[in-house]
């Protein structure tokens, strides 16, 4: 994801999200073996030793290797990015790219658009380099089997959609802080949730098609479905199987993920072809009721309401700070206000600074709700598959080989950079949980 994208989702707050569309799989990105029929790939065996997630020695070396690289480039690419944004506004580019918009239209609405446009496609492109060796360290490692022409193709798309909607949201934002300058903060945050439940529920259908094919579960995996609609009595909830959509992720990766997606009319779940033909059917049971979990368990309405009390702190702290930077720097800088279009990026500066500083406490959140969905899923499909513990283990063994996550991540990156538990912790507990064991019950399941 490109930092223009960051700076978009900084702004609609979806940086705070992590559970918006929460995957099966953890927050990286893919890959292992050529894919099998599932029907014809036996469960592995399960690991001998006292964890339940292990690999192979030569992927074990490659994973090691590969998280190293992949936190190395998050932390130059947070860095980098918010180096950008100061530059932009200590090298008083921001305040020259503001002048030249005046002299170039006359309409304050179009000169606005050529600020905020110009302002995506700089740090776009200031960033590219760093996502391009991102591509092509996942190229490497298998992972991702997307072309360089594909690639750049997805990434034309992205700046495009932030071009469109990242532009319009900013001059509405920049105009709230224009026309109140006291208190801007408080209509911000009035008109952030609406922007953001709308993006969730029109994602699927208009965002999510730009880049992947999607087909009905049933055209291809009719049986597979019947079996998915078992666990869909169990839940109760309201997926039917023209909801259950296929994926053509293998175009791209090796990866396996599967998620839940929208709100209301456009609610559904996501199965990737790769999981699909890699996974047995008793594991996209599993996967399915995990998913299911973050519905019945309302994880994205109680998502959305503690974002509403903290999103309120964050921008009066933000606007706050932005003010400061402004007091401080306004002159070196010529910058006036806030409200002024250079200086409303002080703004966006404070609210990327605020989200990397709030990364652990939104995915806390976020870890909480997945090992909630793992134990619904583990319940879901107790009585429905020969034994949930097993499957549970073997799918998360599959998970972690397919990512190739290291299956001993360092404790403090865990707590502040993965939006899911580890999938050593993950392995680790449904190894270990089974509840009805001498007659116990489940925590979400009386069965």
């Amino acid at each position: 994801m490109t930092f223009a994208r960051r700076c978009l989702i900084a702004c609609c707050f979806l940086l705070l999200i992590p559970i918006v569309a929460p995957g099966f799989c953890a927050a990286q990105t893919a890959p292992s073996s050529p894919p099998q029929p599932a029907q014809a790939k036996p469960a592995p065996p399960q690991p001998k030793s006292e964890q339940a997630y292990n690999l192979p020695p030569d992927k074990l070396a490659q994973a090691i290797t590969l998280n190293k690289i992949r936190l190395a480039l998050e932390i130059v690419g947070t860095l980098w990015g918010l180096a950008v944004l100061w530059l932009l506004l200590a090298t008083r580019a921001a305040a020259g790219l503001a002048s030249w918009t005046e002299r170039a239209a006359s309409r304050r609405f179009l000169q606005g658009m050529l600020f905020y446009g110009a302002f995506f496609l700089i740090t776009t492109l200031a960033t590219l380099p760093l996502d391009a060796i991102g591509h092509t360290v996942s190229r490497h490692y298998g992972i991702s089997v997307q072309g360089w022409a594909s690639w750049f193709g997805d990434q034309g798309k992205g700046l495009g959609i932030t071009l469109v909607f990242g532009t319009l949201i900013l001059l509405l934002f920049n105009l709230i802080v224009r026309v109140s300058p006291r208190i801007y903060w408080v209509w911000l945050w009035l008109i952030s949730l609406p922007l953001i439940v709308f993006s969730v529920f029109i994602t699927p259908l208009v965002i999510d098609p730009l880049f992947n094919k999607f087909e009905p579960l049933t055209n291809t995996h009719a049986t597979l479905v019947n079996k998915l609609e078992t666990v869909v009595a169990r839940t109760g909830t309201n997926i039917p199987p023209e909801r259950m959509f296929l994926m053509k992720a293998s175009a791209k990766s090796n990866g396996l993920n599967a998620y839940v997606t929208g709100l209301g009319a456009t609610k559904r779940f996501v199965m990737w072809d790769t999981a699909t033909d890699r996974l047995p059917d008793d594991e996209v049971l599993f996967i399915f009721g995990h998913e299911s979990g973050h519905y019945v368990l309302n994880h994205i309405p109680k998502m959305l309401i503690g974002m509403t009390v903290a999103l309120f702190f964050v921008f009066w702290a933000c606007a706050a700070f932005a003010e400061g930077l402004v007091r401080r720097y306004g002159p070196r800088w010529r910058i006036d206000s806030v409200s002024s279009r250079a200086g409303f990026l002080t703004l966006i500066f404070a609210l990327s600074i605020a989200g990397f500083v709030l990364t652990p406490a939104s995915n806390t959140f976020s870890r909480h709700f997945e090992h909630q969905a793992d134990v619904y899923g583990q319940e879901a499909i107790h009585g429905l598959v020969a034994d949930p513990q097993k499957t549970a283990v073997s799918g998360f063994n599959h998970l972690g080989e397919a990512w190739l996550e290291d299956p001993n991540p360092n404790p403090l990156i865990e707590f502040w950079d993965y939006n899911h538990p580890s999938v050593k912790n993950r392995a680790n507990f449904a190894a270990h949980y089974d509840p009805w064991a001498n007659g116990g019950r489940g925590e979400f399941f009386g069965h």
